[in-house]
């Protein structure tokens, strides 16, 4: 085990020595680099099986191919079960007639020169861009399916390259494996546990020799290569140093005026729903509450000073950037949402930046208002962000959601809707009373209940 830079420690292994990935069930090792090899097969301890299981327990592997060297077939293996095909012919490499190095590749035209990779979308980070020409020698072009939505590219290839058969003596290839931006010269999968999977085209590029290499295209002037850059980049999103996010404490409570109640001979102060204000992270609330979620222990301190605003809930976030933590902002375009829900999300809301940052050396709060709607249940306060090139975060607080006590409702007086029943209610009262009097007063007099009786 040799020790190198950016804090790691490093096993070199052949097939032969039948190194192992697994002790005693866990993980031996957190990452593995696999470069070509000129044996058939990897070995017993190195199956596709095997390698799907190391990313399984959360393994990161960054796979380097050449079309110098075969491919072996347990690596063709693997990448057929993450729908990624690559030649089948041993000596396919790819080539470009416009984008070469003039001198290293005059002639064969197969040391492509690329510019850094440009982000597919407007809301995606890009971790891969920087100055100077990429070097491609000896590319092994990659095809990626449609049957995984896990997989993306990050470098593809010019429109005017095209895979081709070295040792094929025809001066252009018929039928060939794939041609412009359909070839992949460098490949990703992140899996659902965040566990990240990169297939490198061109294991040249990680020589020493092209990291400083003077590169020129055919009408171009002569410049250093970026390949240093470029694969201290691949290499370090790769191992979980760049775009792994990571959320704080989250906390949430009631958010609705104070009032004191005495509990068990104390006097302590509740709000409406008669929860105590200081209890964290309740288990129940009633339906319409006025709900804060927060995570930072700061926030405690302003909250019977906020205790009159909106709801709120507030996530804190972080992002790893090679060796600490910084805060997280969101890309140009994109938006942090906050579901509650219960089968369907009864709020979907935008969080963003709160005012009051804590931390803002190394996280970034996002807030946003809610109130619970008027539906009891088991609701979850969720938030689900996977986006290409991040970590997935998927949090889920669950909460009951209860209905009004009896002696919650609001009174008749104070609904406008019953002002009409309320009124027929008083009416019905006064007309009852008039019959009453009418009926007392209308009684007959003395002298006409004497005539009554001498008539009988």
């Amino acid at each position: 085990m040799i020790s190198l830079g950016r804090g790691y420690q490093t096993t070199f292994a052949t097939p032969k020595s039948s190194p192992r990935i697994f002790h005693l069930g866990t993980r031996a090792y957190d990452h593995l680099l696999i470069l070509p090899s000129k044996l058939k097969s990897l070995g017993p301890t190195l199956t596709p099986q095997i390698l799907l299981d190391f990313q399984k327990e959360e393994g990161n592997i960054l796979l380097a191919l050449s079309s110098v060297t075969a491919t072996t077939t347990s690596l063709n293996s693997l990448l057929l079960e993450l729908d990624i095909s690559i030649p089948a012919d041993r000596d396919a490499t790819v080539v470009d007639h416009f984008n070469y190095d003039a001198q290293s590749a005059s002639e064969d035209h197969n040391v492509l020169l690329l510019q850094h990779p440009e982000p597919r979308r407007k809301d995606v980070r890009n971790y891969f861009s920087g100055d100077g020409l990429l070097a491609f020698p000896h590319s092994l072009g990659q095809s990626l399916g449609n049957a995984n939505p896990l997989i993306a590219p990050i470098l593809t290839a010019p429109s005017t390259a095209y895979s081709y058969n070295s040792k094929d003596e025809a001066e252009a290839a018929e039928e060939p494996f794939a041609t412009g931006s359909q070839l992949s010269l460098v490949s990703t999968m992140q899996a659902r546990n965040s566990a990240r999977f990169t297939v490198l085209g061109s294991a040249e590029t990680l020589q020493d020799t092209w990291f400083d290499a003077g590169v020129k295209l055919p009408e171009g002037k002569k410049e250093k290569s970026g390949n240093r850059d470029f694969a201290r980049r691949l290499s370090a999103w790769t191992f979980k140093e760049l775009g792994v996010l990571k959320v704080g404490k989250l906390q949430h409570y009631l958010n609705e005026p104070v009032r004191m109640k005495s509990m068990r001979g104390v006097q302590v102060p509740v709000n409406d729903s008669s929860v105590t204000v200081a209890e964290i992270n309740p288990s129940i609330y009633r339906i319409k509450n006025t709900v804060v979620c927060s995570h930072f222990e700061e926030n405690l301190g302003r909250r019977n000073a906020d205790i009159n605003d909106s709801q709120t809930y507030s996530v804190e976030l972080s992002e790893y950037s090679y060796d600490h933590w910084v805060p997280f902002n969101i890309p140009m375009g994109d938006s942090l949402q906050l579901e509650f829900t219960m089968l369907n999300p009864y709020h979907r809301l935008s969080l963003e930046p709160s005012t009051y940052q804590p931390n803002p050396q190394n996280s970034t709060v996002f807030t946003t208002t809610l109130q619970l709607p008027d539906q009891h249940g088991i609701f979850n306060f969720r938030l689900n962000y996977k986006r290409p090139f991040l970590s997935y975060v998927d949090e889920k607080r669950t909460v009951t959601v209860r209905h009004f006590a009896h002696d919650e409702y609001p009174r008749s007086y104070a609904i406008s809707g019953a002002y009409v029943w309320m009124l027929g209610i008083g009416a019905t009262i006064v007309g009852w009373c008039w019959f009453v009097c009418v009926w007392l007063w209308s009684a007959p007099s003395e002298e006409e209940l004497r005539r009554a009786k001498k008539a009988q």
